[in-house]
């Protein structure tokens, strides 16, 4: 699994409640089981005109945002269906952070599975964000640090963020949980040694 630790990039406002991950990769694109190939048709009906042009109102369609590595939403992003194509789809375009002051659980969990930090700040911490970034017309970077649980503004404010200990120690690590469950190899097989002399019967 990929890992993650910092991330200093420009920061895209997509200021949009309930985007659900059937827009952040529709349907129709939904085949097969491998992880590639999403990237492209990320956010594809709003990045696209009908006649398959992009889109030039659309936020990523506009430079310095279409190298965004930070994506600055509003409540309940990635609500919806659990298809794990969404957070694919955004690493594949580059994503390695998604500030939001809410998520749909599943989508939530699969960004740190998947290499991104889903990071939760209040509504009011992300509009101070967007509106830097903003008036710096996305040149003002934004810092997400998962080490330290941070997300720094385009002008230096710090705001603490919580992560969940185990999704946190995975993503840092670069673990999925068969890997993790590996690393703690040695106090399986202790346990199972004292559980062997205890419980003969059940071995």
């Amino acid at each position: 699994m990929e890992s993650f630790r910092k991330v200093t990039a420009v920061a895209a406002p997509m200021m949009r409640i309930n985007i659900d991950t059937d827009q952040i990769i529709p349907t129709l694109f939904l085949g097969g089981t491998d992880s590639k190939g999403y990237g492209k048709h990320l956010f594809h009906h709003h990045r696209y005109m009908p006649d398959g042009s992009p889109n030039p109102e659309f936020i990523l369609n506009q430079p310095p945002y279409d190298k965004s590595e930070v994506l600055l939403a509003d409540r309940n992003f990635g609500c919806g269906s659990s298809r794990e194509r969404a957070p694919w789809a955004l690493r594949e375009y580059g994503f390695r952070a998604v500030i939001a002051p809410s998520f749909g659980g599943i989508f939530f969990n699969n960004c740190y599975r998947n290499g991104i930090v889903p990071v939760e700040l209040p509504i009011e911490q992300v509009r101070q964000i967007v509106e830097e970034v903003e008036a710096s017309k996305g040149a003002g970077k934004v810092t997400v640090d998962l080490e330290t649980q941070t997300v720094t503004s385009p002008k230096g404010s710090v705001f603490a963020f919580t992560a969940q200990p185990t999704l946190r120690h995975m993503l840092l690590e670069g673990m999925d949980e068969i890997a993790m469950t590996l690393s703690r190899q040695g106090e399986l097989d202790a346990f199972r040694t004292k559980d062997r002399e205890r419980r003969p019967w059940a071995y």
